[in-house]
């Protein structure tokens, strides 16, 4: 996770507009392991007020990413 004041510098983004998907560099992406469990996710679309709705399958078609137990870690 990138501290909030180092969004804009590292990124190019502003808080709450940041996504994984879309992003100029590719960063690693992990999400936690219990979205396996839905058919669908949300996350942010790039822009305050936007989110997108996919199935991780679909997801995996975009960006690599990993799945991981954040909450154990």
């Amino acid at each position: 996770m990138l501290k909030s004041k180092d969004l804009l510098y590292i990124t190019g983004y502003v808080h709450g507009g940041c996504s994984p998907v879309g992003m100029k560099k590719s960063f690693i992406t992990t999400i936690d392991v219990s979205a396996a469990n839905f058919e669908t996710i949300i996350f942010s679309a790039g822009k305050i007020g936007y989110q997108v709705e996919v199935s991780l399958e679909e997801l995996r078609k975009v960006i690599t990413f990993s799945l991981y137990d954040i909450i154990q870690a």
